[in-house]
């Protein structure tokens, strides 16, 4: 994993000369946050050593290196998911190498099922805290100190001063925000009934297929994390509106301009 990680950044930095501060994981429907970057470099996941590619529809499969005022920044637009096929290491590979290009905070966004009954679709969630019920760990096996400890404490997955921060930023610009607990599970099924009952009686506030897994490896390598959430559908014990990924997609689209200006500005001002 190591050497891995090593080539891909070599080629990385020798092909766009650029030090990224800011890492930043589009989730599904997000990919709009582009525009707000002045891209000086797009390079396709496929041209990557080593990159997996991504296979899910709304994931555009580019890494954009760019600037938002003086900040730099790199974006990965569309993310990696274990039921696509990868193992965990696969899927969390890029967010090793964007640690060692030098970024030292992330921002995670995704596309999520609410299940706390204040919720509703569109609403944007601050992930203050995960639940883990993946079925692999990204950290099983051997671990490699060069990366990080053995044993990871996970006591604030998620920065509070960064969570502050972007609180502070969604009521300067009267932008409704939400927190809550964020529950990762495999996919890529949705939500059964009994599913959505277990998901809000263990403490979760909404349920996803990513971002956990994500978050662990930056935490393994002491990186500062943000997430954001979409509540791009609703579900409990006694019913599921109809969903389909189309309709998952389209609801992101509509919260994605709330959610480019919460990370636009943030980067802008942390």
């Amino acid at each position: 994993m190591w050497e891995k990680a090593q080539e891909t950044v070599n080629y990385l930095k020798g092909i766009t000369h650029f030090a990224p501060e800011y890492g930043v994981i589009l989730g599904s429907g997000l990919g709009g946050f582009a525009n707000d970057i002045k891209v000086e470099f797009s390079v396709s996941y496929s041209e990557i050593p080593n990159f997996p590619v991504s296979t899910v529809k709304g994931h555009k499969g580019a890494l954009l290196f760019g600037t938002i005022d003086s900040k730099k920044v790199m974006a990965m637009q569309g993310r990696f998911h274990y039921y696509e096929g990868y193992d965990m290491k696969e899927v969390t590979f890029p967010v090793r190498v964007m640690k060692l290009l030098g970024i030292e905070k992330l921002i995670v966004s995704n596309a999520s099922g609410g299940v706390n009954a204040s919720f509703k679709v569109g609403d944007v969630m601050i992930i203050k805290d995960h639940i883990n019920m993946m079925p692999e760990h990204p950290l099983r096996g051997h671990n490699d100190e060069r990366f990080g400890p053995r044993f990871v404490n996970m006591s604030e997955p998620y920065s509070k001063d960064m969570i502050a921060k972007i609180k502070n930023i969604a009521k300067d610009n009267e932008i409704e925000v939400k927190e809550g607990v964020y529950l990762g599970l495999q996919g890529p099924t949705f939500e059964t009934l009994a599913e959505y009952k277990m998901v809000k009686n263990i403490g979760a506030d909404c349920v996803g297929m990513s971002t956990v897994p994500e978050v662990i490896v930056a935490k393994h390598m002491n990186m500062d994390c943000l997430g954001i959430s979409v509540i791009t559908d609703m579900g409990n014990e006694e019913s599921i509106e109809e969903v389909n990924h189309e309709e998952v997609l389209e609801a992101a689209k509509k919260a994605e301009p709330h959610v480019r200006s919460l990370i636009k500005n943030f980067i802008l001002q942390y």
